[in-house]
């Protein structure tokens, strides 16, 4: 029961909204977020950079290929969370986003969660924004 109840909390989590980021880059880190929690493939096809890279908590690398996959794969589902010590860097044609996130869902079929501290490197091309770069690790204690 207990279980049943903090997953429904989860799903009703608002969303991070980015008031201090320029419109664009905002709406774009929205859409990178939803896209995710909705495992959206079409959504991250276009907010990934073809050159995407991904280094995981595990410390392996992976593509933008190999993200959309996981994001989008049967017994998959990663449930709307909230960003704790925001990190928003932006320059001309690029950012960095990132803090630190209680991730929940399932992988498998199977529950899990995880706190992790997260960057990702967006860089805006021919007029749009896309995330380039990601780095996630175990949330260190107290983080």
């Amino acid at each position: 029961m207990v279980v049943m109840f903090a997953a429904l909390a989860l799903q009703s989590a608002a969303m991070p909204r980015y008031p201090h980021l320029p419109p664009d880059l905002a709406a774009a880190a929205r859409a990178f977020d939803k896209a995710q929690v909705d495992g959206d493939g079409a959504a991250l096809q276009r907010l990934l950079a073809d050159d995407y890279l991904l280094v995981n908590s595990q410390g392996q690398t992976e593509t933008k290929a190999d993200f959309i996959r996981d994001y989008t794969a049967t017994g998959f589902s990663f449930a709307p969370f909230t960003i704790d010590k925001p990190v928003e860097q932006v320059w001309a044609t690029g950012a960095v986003l990132g803090g630190v996130v209680d991730a929940h869902g399932t992988s498998g079929g199977k529950p899990f969660a995880i706190r992790m501290r997260f960057a990702d490197v967006w860089v805006k091309r021919h007029g749009r924004w896309q995330v380039i770069y990601t780095q996630a690790r175990h949330a260190l204690p107290g983080e």
